[in-house]
């Protein structure tokens, strides 16, 4: 396990906050290189993500990226509209000047912020899919420009197609193509104007995001029921996107909220420290999340988002910061037993690296079990469609569908899982910590645990291409396995590393994306000890795998 540093969940040494301006300069005075690997751009679901003072987010990253992306909506035959946004990190305002003015050398018809303010992921998918309701042509998409829960030195870059939700590797493998082949060509092929054309060309408008998302809450969340019960809310927006969003929906709806913090600063200043000693706006960390925790207390019910507001994190009184498991478990439970309006063939959506407690819950509930690989998008056609009511994953991001069972988002969206914990409070006369701890004593207690462990590229590689044959274990901690997989059982997609599971208990092992390491994601509902043998017997398989083939290939 990682040991955890002694400044965590405390505030930060002002001596090691971010320069602003060392950053804000660094992005545009270092060029990236395309043949130096951690400098081209690499867009996966979340988009492409990094640092100007690594040479990782910088102009012509930007520039090259909104040139492709434009390249790839003329190739689609997308001509609606492209709603485009902003968090609250340092590097996302020169990056959104960057885009508008390659969108509007290109004609590309871009929506900005009326305010010059910050947008959230989810209200960037909500307007996609309000404004392409009812169209078949002349769609939308979208852009956010956020690294979500990153360091304050970083930014990041994602695309929404029309569907709403994150792009599919079909998209951004095109996108990403492109741009790295613009910065080897020395941006040659990508237009540009001066941002004060771009401001001024008829096709960069201004369009009001507050108001038709803060007007549309109630047709997915019972704001009268929270309003009505008069529940004690606290909310923090560690200084994110939804800074702004939070006070015309308490005044829109009359709930009995505060708002604990308004501060933005990109430094976030304001942050204890994450486990690890860096600032992180991780609303699933006790460590980042002290400062809501801390006041438990005053209020019924207490949540927070993440910078780009498409996670929450859920306080509930004297149970403290809720495991993101526990209450996609009870959001789960809850939903499909007060949603009489939706279809009764809806499945529950949740990752293969998710708890077992919501199979636990969607078999006592009567409903179909959807699981799939790590990545929201998999859950973009269930949503979209409303063969899924709810897609969630263990990192604390979900989105669901409205009261009429029709689709809200199809990206996450961590205002409306907030509200649902003020609804579940209002309604039930419970807070969702309560409500957990009552499931515990009907289908068990889970023991659920995530660890790193170290990998080379090579080792990563045959995790990530791994046959169910490979694995040769019959058992997993004294119990007969049930199945082994290398593909997700909700849509046979490749899970990329495996998943083994026995009666009471089941790893998955995957490699990171971005670091040297393997993830093992383990749980037991048996106890500690039972989920420790578990670890210990996975990572020795996993061992047993790269030494054999290290011998193979020796």
């Amino acid at each position: 396990m990682p040991s955890i540093s002694p400044f965590a969940g405390k505030p930060v040494d002002p001596d090691r906050l971010v320069n602003i301006d060392a950053l804000l300069d660094a992005y545009y005075a270092r060029k990236p290189d395309p043949a130096v690997a951690t400098q081209r751009v690499a867009f996966g679901t979340s988009g492409h993500r990094g640092s100007s003072l690594t040479t990782s987010f910088n102009e012509n990253h930007i520039l090259s990226i909104s040139q492709a992306i434009a390249d790839y909506r003329k190739g689609a035959g997308i001509t609606g509209p492209l709603f485009i946004g902003i968090d609250t990190h340092a590097l996302s305002r020169p990056a959104l000047k960057s885009a508008l003015e390659v969108f509007a050398a290109n004609g590309v018809e871009v929506r900005i912020d009326a305010q010059d303010g910050y947008t959230p992921t989810p209200v960037i998918s909500h307007a996609i899919l309000t404004y392409n309701r009812d169209r078949s042509t002349d769609l939308a998409d979208g852009v956010v420009i956020t690294p979500s829960h990153n360091p304050p030195e970083d930014g990041g870059y994602k695309y929404n197609p029309p569907h709403g939700g994150p792009a599919d590797t079909d998209i951004t493998k095109v996108v990403e193509g492109a741009a790295n082949d613009y910065m080897a060509k020395k941006m040659e092929g990508v237009k540009r104007v001066s941002l004060d054309d771009a401001l001024k060309a008829p096709t960069t408008k201004r369009h009001d995001y507050i108001t038709p998302y803060v007007d549309d809450l109630a047709a997915v969340v019972d704001m009268d029921a929270i309003r009505e019960s008069g529940v004690s809310i606290g909310i923090d927006p560690l200084g994110g996107a939804a800074v702004d969003y939070w006070q015309p929906i308490i005044d829109k709806y009359g709930i009995n909220a505060t708002i604990v913090s308004k501060e933005v600063d990109p430094t976030f200043r304001f942050m204890t420290a994450d486990w690890d000693g860096q600032i992180r706006m991780d609303c699933s960390s006790p460590y980042a999340m002290a400062r809501l925790v801390g006041m438990k207390d005053r209020f019924d019910i207490a949540f927070a988002n993440d910078t780009d507001a498409d996670r929450h994190g859920i306080v509930s009184g004297r149970y403290g910061l809720m495991n993101p498991n526990h209450y996609l478990a009870v959001a789960i439970e809850y939903l499909f037993n007060n949603r009489e309006n939706w279809n009764a063939s809806a499945g529950v959506g949740k990752t293969v690296v998710s708890s077992s407690m919501i199979d636990r819950v969607a078999k006592e509930i009567g409903r179909k079990l959807v699981e799939v690989p790590v990545g929201f998008k998999w859950f973009v056609d269930g949503l979209y469609h409303g063969t899924l009511g709810f897609g969630g994953e263990e990192s604390a991001g979900a989105s669901f569908l409205r009261r009429a069972g029709t689709v809200w988002s199809t990206d996450k969206d961590g205002i409306i899982l907030g509200l649902l914990a003020a609804e579940i409070t209002a309604r039930t006369k419970r807070s969702p910590g309560a409500a957990y701890e009552d499931m515990t004593r009907r289908l068990g207690t889970p023991y659920y645990a995530r660890i790193d462990a170290p990998a080379d590229p090579e080792q990563k590689a045959i995790l990530k291409n791994l046959s169910p044959e490979q694995i040769g274990m019959t058992e997993l901690a004294g119990e007969p396995i049930v199945t082994t997989l290398t593909n997700a059982p909700g849509n046979g997609a490749a899970i990329g590393g495996l998943k083994v599971s026995a009666k009471d208990g089941w790893f998955a092992a995957r490699p990171s994306g971005t670091e040297n390491v393997y993830k093992i994601y383990a749980e037991s509902f048996k106890s500690e000890a039972h989920l420790k043998a578990i670890q210990t017997e996975a990572q020795d398989a996993i061992s047993a795998l790269f030494a054999k083939a290290a011998k193979k290939a020796g």
